[in-house]
This record gives C-alpha cells, structure tokens and sequence, in this order.
C-alpha cells in the first residue's frame, strides 16, 4: 500500500477519488483514464459476484481486464439500504462520479445527479449515454447501434454491406469525452467552488467522427460514397501485395513523397514521365499507373517494400492484426504495453494510455482489481468496523472482500 502511494503521489490527479457506476466498456474507459492519471478509482460492482464482464464470453472476455487497471473495487447490493448509505458516505467522500447505466437507472437506484448533488455540491457527476437530450434521450444504446445510425457503419463498408469498425470505438471515445468534461469541470470548479452535471454520449461521438464527410455533402451537394468506393485525392494511396504473399499499404499525399519513392525505389522511368509531375496529373494517370505500380512492387518482399518507404520517408504500413501489436518494436520499445496479470494469472501486455505528459508516467500501478479488492480498506476508512463489515457481507450486503 505504501509504494501504491508514493507512485500515485507523483501523478497530476493524486487526491482525486472517482465513484465508478459502470458496465462494459465506455464508463470503464472513463475511469480507467482518470486512475491512470493518479486518481482513486472505486469501482461500484453489483452483488453477488460483481461485474458481470467479469465472466462475460467471446468478443467482450478482454472487457475487463482491458479497462480496468489502477483501480479498487467494493461490491454492493444498492437495493438495500444498508447499501445505500455506505453508497452516501462514499458520495461525502468523493470528487467524481462517473456512470453509465441504461437511462433511469441511477434515478431509481436513488443516486441521480439531483440527489447527489444535495449530499455533495462540490460532485461532478459525469453521465455516459447513448444520446443527449431529445427525441431519442430514452432509447437504450450500444456502441454498434450508433455506429449504424451515426453513418460510420455506412462508411465502413462496401455499398450495400454497412460494417461496424472493429473496435468499440464509440465507447472508447465517449468515454474520453466524458473524461474531458471532468477534467474541466474540476477546473472550473477550482474557481466556483461546487461540481456540475456532465453527459457525453455514443451517438454524438459518431456524428463528431461524421464531420468531414457531412462537410464534404455539405459543399458538393452529393452523397458521400462508402470509403471502399471513394473517389481519390492522392494519387497512390493503395494496398499492395507483395511476392511473400503480404500486403503493405503505401499513401503518397505530395509531390516530394513521390519524387522520394522513385528514387527509393529505383523507378527513374516514372520520375521522368511528365504525365506524372503533379499529384493531379498523376491521379489523371490512375488508370494505367496504379496497375503498373501493383506490378512493379509484387516482385517485392514485404520487408523489402517497408524498408524502401522507410529510407524514402514516406507513409506505409503493413496490415497487423491485434495479436501482432503484442510484439511490436515501437510499442515495446516506447512503453506503449503494459505488463498486466489477466484473471486467470497469466501475464499480458496491454495497451498504455495515448498520451504523455512532462515526467509522468501513465503506467500500471495494480492490476484490474479481483472482486472486492481494496474495499475492506475502504469500509473501515468510512468507519464501519470490522464485525459490522462481516454482518454486512453475510446478508449479502456487500460482497467478497
């Protein structure tokens, strides 16, 4: 406990405590931002067993200990009252509530920001939803609905065969939403004194993510075509196979990273053509050009293709896939993965929060915590003693400490 806070001391939201009322993905990510940045992060787990991410199978089995590391838990039946006064004497105690729960349910559970607020004005309630207030306020949400009726599915996808994007995306990114909100809601707080309600939700993070393409309707007067069927700006902008059966993307986007690639490359031929001197020019030239380069760069490795683009400096990549980024060079050397013990004991590597800061370091202090870990700690700090604690948790009041 000593070293947790001597490193947590050295973080920008040391002294912050964060009540977390949670499911899935987006009110975790909120959290799990702020406890990476030094904040006390008390997860909220419903009795008997805790979070039922906890146990959840296929895509959601990484939920949990993807979005939940630096944090404590307390497990607690809010039905009853017992309950909600160690609920209360955790809202006295505490500078942030983060949930997000289907509409309503905070209010029923006599936790909505009205109340909460009377207990705690200094509070800032941070509410993450599907939708902001109107019409659609009350629909219950999912990170795939909005990306459907938010147009990136459209996008994503070939006409006709709209895709979700393969990560929660939306969840991800309201939730650092919502974590701007706090932030800044703790800033303004510093000069008035008292919290405020934040929202931040599913369905404005995709129309936000839509802004371009809105732009682009807005000033051509056409549809926007899926991405699969764009029209190009840039001239090489392409997938390529390659003679090892792989495929490197490369994107040209000026005239000095085509110069560079020919010359890189060894194309003489095209740097001399001058149907190919502009970028627009060369995009004119698309029709038999890009069935050259195709080619051309198949008689090639893909490690021979990535290290010719890297000389030239300019943009390529190859096409990983999640489990490759467990042994990539740049995140392994920069720190980018943290070390992080899975449920059942093995060790992982997981992604560290995008974001540096002075000498900071945003890194892992304690694993995703097991049900309850952390919260007897806790009850006694909130001056239950301990047989008061062991009554509580044989009528199922709280759950396993």
């Amino acid at each position: 406990m000593e070293q947790r806070k001597n490193e947590t001391a050295r973080l920008p939201l040391t002294g912050i405590r964060v009540l977390e009322l949670s499911l899935a993905v987006m009110g975790p990510t909120a959290g799990m931002v702020l406890a990476d940045m030094g904040a006390e992060v008390i997860r909220i787990e419903p009795t008997p067993q805790g979070d039922e991410t906890r146990r959840i199978k296929g895509f959601g089995t990484g939920f949990f200990p993807a979005f939940n590391r630096n944090k404590r838990s307390i497990i607690l039946n809010l039905k009853s009252l017992e309950a909600k006064e160690i609920m209360d004497r955790l809202i006295e105690t505490a500078d942030v509530l983060v949930e997000n729960y289907a509409p309503g349910t905070i209010d029923r559970l006599g936790f909505g920001y009205k109340r909460v607020s009377g207990i705690n004005p200094r509070l800032i309630f941070c509410s993450l939803k599907g939708f902001m207030p109107g019409p659609y306020e009350n629909r219950p949400a999912l990170d795939e609905v909005c990306q459907m009726m938010g147009g990136l599915a459209y996008m994503t996808g070939p006409a006709g065969r709209p895709l979700r994007a393969g990560a929660s995306v939306l969840d991800i990114m309201g939730g650092s939403y919502g974590v701007i909100g706090i932030l800044t809601a703790l800033y303004e707080r510093e000069r008035t004194g008292r919290g405020q309600h934040v929202l931040a939700t599913l369905f404005e993070s995709v129309v936000m993510l839509m802004a371009q393409n809105m732009a682009v309707a807005a000033i051509t007067g056409q549809a926007s075509p899926p991405m699969p069927e764009r029209g190009r700006s840039w001239s090489v902008y392409d997938l390529f196979e390659t003679s090892d059966q792989n495929k490197v993307f490369v994107g040209l986007t000026s005239d000095a990273h085509w110069q560079r690639f020919c010359k890189s490359f060894g194309y003489d031929d095209l740097l001399a053509d001058s149907r190919l001197a502009t970028n627009n020019s060369r995009v004119d030239e698309r029709g038999w050009l890009m069935p050259e380069l195709h080619r051309r760069l198949a008689k090639l490795t893909k490690a021979e293709i990535m290290k010719n683009a890297e000389d030239a400096c300019i943009p390529f990549a190859p096409i990983a896939r999640p489990e490759d980024l467990f042994d990539d060079p740049h995140l392994n050397a920069s720190g980018g993965l943290l070390e992080t013990t899975l449920p059942d004991g093995r060790k992982t590597k997981l992604p560290r929060i995008p974001l540096r800061m002075g000498n900071y370091d945003f890194g892992l202090r304690n694993d995703p915590p097991a049900p309850g870990e952390g919260s007897e700690e806790l009850l006694l700090s909130l001056g239950l003693d301990r047989d008061r604690i062991a009554a509580l948790k044989s009528a199922g009041v709280i759950g396993p400490l």
